[in-house]
């Protein structure tokens, strides 16, 4: 089960959460983003894989990012094309595609981007690009037949244990954690999250 948090600017935040049985770490590059890291961190994680989150960014402003803040995904959350993912793949980087879902007719958009994502994320459908803090009927994606592996976002909070626990689906990869685990948009309870990673590990 990957483990993603995202949404952290702090660094002792971020250390404090590095400790942590987690893979990835998520950092916001969306300037509209209450959660946007406007200044580089003086502590960056060393053993969660480091994750940028981008909407509608240009490819180079992307790549400039990446290179500086040593990242090993990308993850899109806007109306970027299977190419500019297939382009981000082969500069060496693993492609997280958002997608938000209301209903099942919202996978159909996945079949474009196959082959070309690591992951797909499958987050609640709202006016925001994430971070909602809501989340949506996961009994919609029985319906996903694709073959990309996916992250489960939207509202995960620490009482989703027992729902986490009885949902299944052969390309489920991992969870993505953000909003129900703060104190302010951007700061995780550490004592909250460690709690929720050692169950969930332990499923």
């Amino acid at each position: 089960m990957i483990i993603k948090v995202c949404g952290m600017r702090d660094a002792e935040n971020i250390r404090a959460a590095d400790k942590l049985k987690i893979q990835m770490m998520g950092f916001i590059f969306y300037p509209e983003s209450s959660r946007y890291i406007k200044l580089h961190p003086s502590y960056m994680p060393e053993h969660a894989h480091r994750v940028g989150v981008f909407v509608d960014a240009q490819i180079d402003n992307i790549l400039r990012i990446a290179a500086e803040y040593e990242l090993s995904y990308i993850q899109l959350h806007g109306n970027e094309s299977p190419s500019i993912c297939r382009q981000l793949s082969e500069n060496g980087f693993g492609v997280i595609k958002a997608f938000s879902v209301s209903s099942a007719d919202d996978l159909k958009a996945c079949t474009r981007y196959e082959g070309c994502c690591a992951f797909f994320l499958f987050d609640t459908k709202t006016p925001l690009y994430g971070g909602s803090g809501k989340s949506f009927d996961w009994s919609i994606l029985q319906h996903y037949n694709g073959e990309t592996p996916f992250l489960l976002s939207g509202g995960i909070a620490p009482e989703d244990i027992e729902r986490l626990k009885n949902f299944s689906h052969i390309r489920w990869a991992g969870i993505d954690l953000n909003s129900r685990f703060e104190t302010e948009p951007g700061y995780k309870n550490i004592a909250l999250l460690n709690n929720f990673v050692n169950q969930i590990n332990n499923i």
